[in-house]
């Protein structure tokens, strides 16, 4: 299982059986000031504090470990700021709490640069927001995609790419990745649209109206976006399993 960003960090939940837990942290903590402060950050703190609320969240909602590691891999992925290229690794519970941290860090917005295993890292979506080529390369021939974002969606290209190298100006490679990040999102959703003919791509997406985006703080939007993807979830099994209903007993994420 292959997680990015925000992502991986709802894939906690996900492995450890653990339901309304990603609702819970987005929506109790990711919208609290300890997580997101505009004024922390004009006074040249953190925009948002991502360690703080990995670790909130494991306080207020602590999770089996047992559970999450014990069915398949957790593989995250993080932009390593020397090369600008992901790096891959396996998520354990000796590494948990710098790999969750790695992975969704937003680069500026997060002023730390977690450091493990021999290399320091940002936001994993700057380098491969849709690891599903990564997933490929890897040998899944039966991959399920879930996006934040409705299929139709294109990221548009920087117009100001020059910026994104000033800005990185002292991890230069990094400012490469962001300017080349659209271009890689888009071929992602190309091989999606598209996939190799010895493989199969599901993919579980939002309707076009769906309102959350990366730092919606508004509860009743958020309500409203995760009763949509729960309803696209159930919609998902329902198909795998040819099914005309799909009784929410049966949904452990629901």
């Amino acid at each position: 299982m292959l997680g990015v960003s925000a992502g991986a960090s709802n894939l906690l939940g996900y492995l450890g059986n653990a339901p309304k837990r990603s609702y819970q942290v987005i929506t109790e903590l990711a919208t609290s000031k300890s997580f997101y402060n505009p004024r922390r950050f004009v006074a040249g703190g953190h925009l948002v504090d991502v360690k703080w609320l990995f670790e909130e969240s494991n306080r207020r909602f602590p999770l089996d470990l047992d559970t999450v590691f014990s069915s398949i891999p957790f593989i995250a992925a993080a932009t390593n700021v020397a090369t600008g290229r992901p790096d891959y690794y396996e998520v354990t519970p000796d590494n948990i709490a710098k790999a969750i941290e790695a992975t969704a860090s937003l680069p500026l917005a997060y002023k730390d640069t977690p450091c493990f295993d021999g290399g320091c890292y940002t936001d994993g979506g700057v380098a491969d927001s849709i690891p599903v080529r990564e997933a490929y390369r890897r040998g899944a021939r039966d991959i399920t995609v879930i996006l934040s974002h409705p299929l139709s969606y294109e990221m548009p290209t920087p117009k100001a790419g020059w910026l994104m190298k000033k800005l990185f100006i002292k991890h230069p490679n990094v400012g490469r990745a962001m300017a080349q990040r659209a271009k890689n999102y888009n071929e992602s959703l190309a091989f999606i649209r598209n996939p190799p003919k010895d493989c199969i791509v599901r993919v579980i997406t939002p309707q076009e109206s769906f309102p959350v985006q990366r730092l919606t703080m508004e509860k009743a939007l958020l309500d409203i976006g995760y009763q949509m993807g729960v309803e696209e979830g159930r919609q998902h099994v329902s198909r795998i399993k040819g099914e005309s209903l799909y009784q929410q007993e049966e949904c452990h994420f629901c």
